[in-house]
This record gives structure tokens, sequence and C-alpha cells, in this order.
């Protein structure tokens, strides 16, 4: 019983003990100091942040300033505690007698001055949201909408560029003036990192490595260069690799006339790669009178022999062909056997992966699960590599077709290199995967502007306008495909589709024969015989190519069907398509010549597999394909018979009359049933 007396008055002691103190505290006004306080640096935090941007203050005067007022705080609250303020100053508690002390006083004082704090605060808060917030969400709408157009780059008219918009170079491959032929690899190497520093630099306009590179060997003049590249100066050099020394000549050069900004040789070490790169590259940019925000390159600290090999890879993967790609694929192990954490390595590899699956070298799983290794091992080691990023993106949407997670990627190597030609050409290739046509147009158009010699942008771009309906631009651009290398066999393909789509049916022909080599070529000749009508023929152009390599490209077969409007054959050929997985699929949305099919229930059902329904729905128009017949003047009314089938598995009808039907995109109009023959028309005077 005693023990449970002590426990209480235990119990009772720290109550008390408790509650003198929350008296004390509120005697002393630290609850009160503490709310004026915290009101009053709030306030003060609202009109620095307006005051910083109005002033475009660095970020860092903000963080002193919310730092220094956070760490105000307990000071506030133990100067409160320890001092009261009287009418004589600051004097510490414990030396003020009780009935001298001016604590109630105070505390009026601080009630009134909480009270017109907390009024301010409200007022400012009120206009601060009802006021500015108005103007202020308006103003990073308009930020947050140039950002994105930022990242999915304004179409480019190619034509009107003009060169002194933005100081503009191109930078040719340095030629290999090693006793040692088999160092080219070092000297376009080196061009080509030297060109990714220079990207990097938002006010330069740099033309990408395809077009630059184009020249090599050629005995090009510098003025011609600029003229066809649209730059206002050249950058091109030289490399002399010897042992561990290297010696490279660089010299900047302005197109026009040929006069020579700057030049300089550099002699040093395999060790001191990165430094010339940065120093060459940090000329330029002082050469051009461009004004830099801040340091744009990185340092970079790269084993040389990991370099050496990388660069040796690299130079066999653009190079493509089956050898080439094997042997890549060996200098990148070689690579990453000395680092396994040198990320580029990693992405080229996964790239060579790629190429090995389209020339049959891999199957399709086996590949696949090796570039996906691949690429994610470089973004564990570098989650900031953009490329890296864009790898992933091309992957998922052509072997998983994930869209999701291939938008996903794609944004975030927007965000991170919106320059990158690799980026933007992978951004435009998703954007029509998902049939957003516009999107994709205004891409490639950025990307040519970017890289106006590589004939497999031009041809996108072309493709592009074919979808949109801009048909003229279309043959526009294959033409110039041509002039510039008559030996791009798919431009000939291209045009002959861009002319049927216009019903000039003829002219397709011609196209379509300039290229008999094309895989496809026979199909493209099938497509013109049903424009014309003559089923037979078509149909035996089908028949031969069924008989020779009818798998390898169900899709193809499919689109065939698709235009003479046996629907039922089509979807047979789609459904082999998908089992095999067909990288053509993911064009599905954009296929003019798969039409017919987009108003059979079955089309969405499809889509739904491909996970492209979603995409399909909220698309824009395709072109659609003319009817041929409707284009040459074609009237029903007047009708010419000229072939007739048989179908011995069709009885009498009952009325004998001519019956309008919808078949292959209208190529016929009309069918007359007389007991068991059916009589299909063609064009006639």
């Amino acid at each position: 019983m005693r023990l449970n007396n002590y426990a209480y008055i235990s119990i009772r002691d720290e109550k008390l003990s408790a509650l003198s103190l929350f008296t004390e505290l509120k005697r002393r006004n630290v609850f009160r100091i503490g709310i004026a306080y915290s009101i009053t640096t709030w306030l003060i935090a609202q009109i620095a942040g307006l005051a910083a941007v109005s002033f475009f203050a660095p970020d860092w005067v903000m963080k002193m300033i919310i730092t220094l007022l956070i760490l105000g705080f307990p000071i506030a609250l133990l100067m409160a505690w320890a001092y009261e303020l009287t009418p004589d100053g600051l004097r510490r508690d414990a030396d003020i007698e009780p009935g001298q002390s001016v604590a109630q006083a105070n505390a009026s004082k601080l009630d009134r001055t909480i009270t017109i704090v907390l009024i301010m605060a409200v007022v400012y808060f009120s206009y601060d949201k009802f006021v500015l917030g108005p103007q202020r969400d308006l103003v990073l709408l308009e930020s947050a909408t140039q950002q994105a157009e930022e990242l999915i780059p304004a179409a480019v008219d190619i034509e009107q560029v003009q060169a002194d918009e933005l100081p503009s170079i191109a930078v040719l491959a340095f030629a290999n003036m090693s006793d040692d032929a088999g160092n080219e690899y070092f000297s376009e190497g080196l061009s080509e990192e030297l060109l990714n520093l220079l990207v990097q630099i938002p006010q330069l306009r740099v033309i990408a490595r395809t077009s630059s590179f184009s020249y090599k060997g050629k005995d090009t003049k510098i003025a011609q260069i600029g003229e066809e590249l649209n730059v206002a100066h050249v950058l091109e050099g030289s490399v002399r690799k010897s042992g561990n020394r290297v010696r490279i000549t660089v010299q900047l050069i302005k197109a026009d006339n040929e006069f020579h900004l700057w030049s300089q040789t550099y002699d040093r070490t395999l060790d001191d790669i990165f430094a010339i790169q940065d120093e060459i590259a940090t000329a330029v940019v002082e050469a051009l009178k461009v004004s830099l925000l801040g340091p744009i390159f990185a340092e970079k600290t790269t084993d040389p022999k990991v370099y050496a090999l990388y660069l040796q890879g690299r130079y066999l993967l653009n190079q493509r062909g089956e050898k080439n790609l094997e042997t890549a694929i060996s200098y990148f192990k070689q690579a990453l056997e000395i680092n396994p954490e040198y990320a580029p390595a990693w992405v080229d590899i996964s790239s060579s992966y790629h190429y090995q699956i389209r020339n049959r070298v891999l199957s399709r799983e086996k590949g696949y699960a090796l570039a996906m290794e691949a690429v994610e091992r470089a973004l564990a080691i570098n989650s900031e590599f953009a490329s890296a990023w864009a790898q992933l993106a091309y992957l998922k949407k052509t072997y998983d077709w994930d869209w999701k997670g291939a938008s996903s990627a794609i944004d975030k190597a927007l965000e991170l290199d919106p320059r990158n030609a690799q980026v933007i050409g992978v951004a435009a290739s998703l954007a029509g995967n998902l049939g957003q046509t516009t999107v994709t147009l205004r891409l490639h158009e950025q990307s040519v502007a970017m890289d106006p010699l590589n004939l497999v942008g031009l041809s996108a771009l072309g493709q592009d306008y074919v979808r949109n309906g801009r048909l003229d631009e279309a043959i526009e651009m294959f033409n110039r495909i041509v002039n510039l290398n008559p030996e791009y066999t798919p431009a000939y393909a291209h045009m002959g589709r861009a002319y049927l789509l216009k019903g000039d049916i003829d002219r397709a022909l011609i196209e379509f024969n300039k290229n008999p080599a094309w895989t496809l070529n026979i199909l493209d000749r099938a497509r013109v015989q049903f424009a014309r009508g003559n089923v037979q023929a078509g149909q035996a152009l089908v028949d031969e190519y069924l008989a020779t390599s009818s798998h390898d490209y169900p899709h193809a077969t499919a689109s065939v069907y698709a235009l003479r409007g046996d629907n039922d054959t089509a979807f047979e050929w789609l459904e082999l398509a998908y089992q095999q997985r067909a990288r053509s699929l993911t064009y599905i949305l954009t296929d003019s010549y798969l039409m017919n099919l987009t108003s059979d229930p079955r089309y969405p059902v499809f889509l739904e597999k491909l996970g492209l329904l979603e995409a399909w729905k909220v698309m824009p128009p395709l072109t659609k394909l003319v009817d041929p017949l409707s284009a040459i003047g074609f009237d029903p009314p007047f009708i010419t018979i000229e072939f007739i089938y048989w179908f011995p598995d069709v009885g009498a009808t009952e009325d004998n009359v001519w019956r309008p039907v919808t078949f292959g995109n209208g190529l016929f109009v009309a069918v007359a049933e007389t007991g068991t023959h059916r009589v299909m028309t063609s064009p006639g005077e």
C-alpha cells in the first residue's frame, strides 16, 4: 500500500512538473514568439523569392535565405526562454524580480504583432493565389509548351534554313596520315567524338555524321560542301598515329570563301586524347564567337586502350555487314573486359546484336535477349546516357511492342539530349508506329535539316509526306534521293507507291520496274495490275511470289490481298505475320495498302493484339488510296466487258441484274450475275 502511494506521488509530481513547464513557456511568451517567427519568416521567404526571380538571382541566394531562416527558429525560441524585453532592453529572465516582469505586457504586444503579420500574410496569399497565380500559370504553361516543342523539334524547311541564323558547322572525317592504314578507325572515331562534343552546344548548328562523313575520300571543294550541307563553316583535319604518340592537325574554314579562321597542331600521347578533343572543341567555339552559358564538356577519364578498342568496334559497326558486325562485337567485348563500366561499348554492342537479328545471324529471341541485357547494363552504369535510353526505346518498340515503355524511354532520351540525331530518329520512328503522322513528319524534317545527305532519313521523310497526303513533295524527295545516289533502289519503290496513290498507274509501274531486284517488286507490280483491273495478271504475279518467298514477308502479302479486296485472306496473312512477330507490323497504322481493312470488324481486334488499338482511335486520318478507276474518268453506267470469271459454285440468280459491290477499294464497281457466270468490269470508253 505504501509502495502504491509512492508511485502515485511520483506520477503526480511528473504531471505537476510538465504543467509548470508549459505554464512557464507560456509566461515567457515562447509560444507567441514561435508563431510570430513562423508567420514572419514565411512572408519574408515569399517576398525574397519574388525579388530573386525579378533580379535573376542565382539559385544559391534563395537556398541561403531559407537556410538562415530555418536556423533562426530555434535561436528565437531560446532567446524567448532566456531573455525578456524590458524598457531597459534585453535582460536575463533569471535576473528579473517577479514583480518587475513585463511579460504580460509583451504578450499583448506580441498578440497584436501576430495579428498584423497574419493579416499581411493572408492578403499576400490571396493576391498571389487569385491575381498573380493565373498569370504565373499562363507563363508556366507557355514555358512548358515551349519545352515540349523543343523536345519534339519543330518542322524545319530544309531549303529555307539560312546558314547565318546560328553559327553552323560540318565536321568532316579526319584523314588518316598514319603509315598503317589500319588506323583509319582512329582518325574517323576521333572526328565523330569531336562532332558529338560540338552537338552538345545549343548555340551551334552541327551537321550529323552521315552527311558530314559522306565526303570522305572525295575531292570536293569546301564551298560546295558548305552549299550542299547548308553550313557556314567546315572543320577538317588529319591524324598521324604512331604507337602511343598522336599528331592531330585541325583547320576551321569559312565555307563561302574557304578562308582559314583557325588551325592548330597537337602533338600528344594517347593518354591526353580526351583533353585534345576538349581543346579543339573549345577553340572552335571561340573562333565562331559562340557565347556559352556555362561549361559544356564533361571531363572524361577512359583508359586509352579501352577507347581505342571501342573506336575500332564503332568503325566496323557503322559499316554494317555480317563480318563487320561480328568483329565489332569482338572489339567491344575486349574493351569491356578491360573496363566493364564503359557504357558506350554496352550501347553499341546492343546495336550490333540488333543488326545481327536483321541479318538473320541471330534468332529474334536470342538476339533480343542479348541486346536488352547490354543496354540495361549501360543504363545501370550511367542513367544519364541519352543514347542508351534511345536504344532501349528502340528495342522495346521493335521487339516487345511495349509502346508505353518505349515512350517513357524516348521521353527520357529527349530530355537528356534533344539535339542527338539518333534520339530524334528513334522518336520519329516511334511516333510513326503510334500513327502520329504529323509528329513524325516534323521530327524527320528536323532530322533531315541536321543530316541533309542521309539517304535513309530522306527516304523516311518522303514516306511521311506520302502518309500526310503531300504526294508531290514525296515524289520530289524521292527524286532528290536518286539524284544523290541512283543505286539507292528503295527510293524507286516508294516513288512508285506515291504515283499509285495519286492514281498515275502507268508512272507507278515505270518506277517499280526500275527496281527489279527489290524483294517485294513483284508485289508492287501485282498492285498495279489489280489497280488496272487486270485481276488475272495481278493474281499470276501474286502466285509467283507465293511460290517463292511467301512466308518471308507475310505482312506484304496481306497488303496485296487487302488491296484486292480479299479481306479473309489478308487477315490470314496478318495472323501469320503476328505469329512471326514481324517487325513490319509495328508500322501497320500507317500502311495505306491496308486501309480497306479498317472498316472490317476484325481490324480493331487485331490492333488490340498488337497493343495499338488506342493509338489507332486517336491518330489523324491517313492519305487514302485513290480509286484508280475514278481517277481516269471511269463512269459506272458505261461499261465494256473485258473478261469473264467462271464461278462453278455460284447458283443462278433470280433477277440477273447488275449489282454494285465493294471489291478492293472500288477497283470493281459492278457485277452481273447470270446463271453460273459472274462478269466483272473494267474501264471502257
